[in-house]
């Protein structure tokens, strides 16, 4: 019987997808895809990915952008400390390859923001270097093709799946195997108990799909509850526009904008007395829906009110920004998506 490569590589040829970075697989685009991918699904992430790439189309580029568009040019796809790490080894990149990702896997892997997986599939698709590029999709695979309930999420077993990645990959197709794989776990074997064993190529050599476990497999822990914060955001317009305040520079959503957060639930006559503390007597409040955003270790659960005030005062780390600058310059990140619409459309007379 043909094994897993000979069998998996054929499907990949008639089956995959055509992506942009699939077109043109240079190193850098890879490195880029990759990390978009991190955290986000294909069809969100491949917009992106052309905007970005269409302006800034090498390390050098990206060396050089400008933090605040780069941050704009991130917005919408969250986990900003990834642009930020992008840009980090981009300039290393240049000062010590030439402006160009090394063909190495160590030297890849020593880079900010990429780890095991990332080198492994830019030395790997890039660079045609034998690597392994093991993600949470080849992992289901590879735990369903062997029938084995290790926990993926323990470094042992992950390590043990990665030998078996290289027992099975082709010495000449490093990168194409490695796609095959995670298109495989992409559109056939897919997570949380469904896999489609009938559309399976590896069907037939499937110990899980045998021992009839493959919708049990992978084995991973029960998920811990998130702690739940409570904020009050106050999208406040003015005569100058609509306030923004700047996150620290450190720690979640570093360095983004966001509309007036405040901790905790505040009724509407603490929100006003906080707002006239600010220099920002509020004319008029009018609440706005509740909105909950899941971050990876915490939840925010977000009460909404839009002000109107005729100061214009600029408490500690905030800038009016008219609707052109909101739209072009300053990157409010998807945590915030709820109150968008509020932000863009000023508040009125007599709410």
């Amino acid at each position: 019987m043909p094994g897993v490569a000979q069998t998996l590589l054929p499907w990949f040829e008639t089956h995959r997808r055509v992506l942009p970075f699939r077109q043109d697989p240079t190193p850098y685009h890879i490195w880029i895809s990759e990390i978009m991918l991190q955290q986000t699904r294909m069809t969100a992430a491949v917009p992106y990915y052309k905007r970005f790439v269409a302006e800034l189309p090498d390390p050098a580029a990206l060396a050089a952008c400008d933090p605040e568009r780069l941050r704009k040019l991130w917005q919408g796809l969250g986990y900003y400390s990834r642009a930020a790490n992008l840009q980090k080894a981009a300039k290393i990149i240049c000062e010590r390859y030439g402006g160009r990702l090394p063909a190495d896997y160590d030297a890849l892997r020593a880079l900010p923001g990429i780890g095991d997986y990332t080198a492994g599939a830019i030395a790997s698709i890039g660079f045609g270097l034998p690597a392994p590029a093991v993600d949470g999709n080849v992992l289901r695979v590879f735990a369903r093709l062997d029938n084995d309930d290790a926990d993926v999420t323990r470094p042992a077993a992950k390590r043990r799946f990665t030998a078996r990645v290289m027992e099975e990959q082709p010495a000449g197709r490093p990168g194409d195997f490695n796609q095959a794989l995670m298109e495989l776990g992409a559109l056939v074997c897919l997570p949380n108990g469904a896999p489609l064993c009938g559309q399976c190529p590896l069907a037939a050599l499937c110990r899980g799909r045998a021992a009839g476990r493959a919708e049990q497999l992978p084995v991973k822990p029960a998920k811990k509850p998130k702690p739940e914060l409570a904020f009050t955001v106050a999208v406040v317009h003015g005569p100058k526009g609509v306030l923004l305040q700047k996150r620290p520079e450190r720690g979640l959503l570093a360095g983004l904008w966001q509309p007036l957060l405040l901790e905790g639930a505040l009724a509407p006559p603490q929100l006003a007395d906080a707002l006239a503390v600010l220099g920002l007597p509020a004319c008029s409040l009018q609440p706005l829906s509740a909105a909950k955003h899941v971050f990876t270790h915490k939840v925010w659960r977000m009460q909404g009110y839009l002000a109107r005030t005729d100061a214009c005062a600029l408490p500690d780390r905030c800038v009016w920004a008219t609707a052109e600058q909101l739209e072009t310059a300053y990157s409010v990140p998807s945590a915030f998506a709820a109150f968008a619409p509020a932000m863009s459309a000023p508040a009125q007379e007599g709410q």
